[in-house]
């Protein structure tokens, strides 16, 4: 593994990565000889079981409990990243929520939760990543989603999220292209994790319609994403950047 790894010797913070996706990504990523920070906002047991199997199979990783909408919790995982690596290499922007409401029951309370931790927490973390990333650049991956081509109803708050994703990702290549730094997003479709599963999206009508809109004709599995993820960190991807990469089987 350490030979051969496309990470081997980089740095890697995962938000939000105690399940789902995000863990996919920090396995992946510890796989290909990455150090991997896994950062939780409140799911400990599962980010230490994370953490758990990737030592268990050689790998290295530590947990950084933060919560990524408050600046000074940001701040403060940035600062243990300092004190027990010294750098960071790559960002990868994962931790969101998502909820469905109809035009009616749209709430102050449920449009901050979103905008708050899907966007201005991608807005604290890259902050932070570019004054570690330092001279040297470095590497910024966000989590956009299909639904921003979907155009679903019920999902027009978490949607509009996912729009300031496609356009944070865009603007930023151009910003912080000149220190070195790539960012991409990539956008998936309907992925079968906890969250689907307890959500009910899994095993009822949204995931037959889903699966009946995908070319591939399956829902995506962690995997799928993380296999890209590790393409977007890699230097394999070294002349990519501003781009928001749908990687949900064809639907759109």
């Amino acid at each position: 593994m350490e030979n051969s790894g496309k990470l081997n010797g980089k740095v890697a913070l995962i938000t939000g990565a105690s399940k789902g996706i995000g863990a996919g990504i920090a396995k992946a990523y510890a796989n290909q000889g990455a150090t991997v920070i896994v950062n939780y906002a409140s799911s400990k047991n599962d980010a230490d079981k994370v953490v758990q199997e990737i030592t268990a199979n050689g790998g290295k990783a530590i947990v950084i409990q933060g919560n990524v909408e408050k600046s000074a919790d940001v701040k403060r995982i940035f600062e243990e990243i300092v004190k027990s690596f010294g750098k960071l290499d790559i960002l990868v922007n994962n931790a969101g929520v998502y909820s469905f409401a109809g035009i009616d029951d749209i709430t102050e309370e449920s449009f901050h939760n979103m905008f708050n931790i899907n966007v201005l927490g991608s807005i604290f973390t890259i902050q932070q990543a570019v004054k570690l990333f330092g001279d040297k650049g470095g590497v910024v991956i966000n989590t956009g989603s299909i639904v921003s081509t979907l155009d679903m109803p019920t999902a027009l708050v978490y949607t509009q999220t996912k729009y300031a994703i496609d356009a944070m990702t865009r603007i930023l290549a151009k910003e912080l292209g000149p220190k070195k730094i790539r960012i991409n997003s990539i956008n998936p479709g309907l992925i079968e994790t906890e969250g689907s599963h307890s959500s009910g999206v899994m095993n009822g009508d949204a995931e037959k319609w889903h699966v009946s809109e995908t070319p591939l004709g399956r829902v995506g599995k962690p995997e799928d994403i993380a296999k890209v993820a590790v393409f977007l960190a890699s230097d394999d991807s070294y002349w990519i950047t501003g781009e928001t990469i749908a990687v949900a089987g064809g639907q759109r």
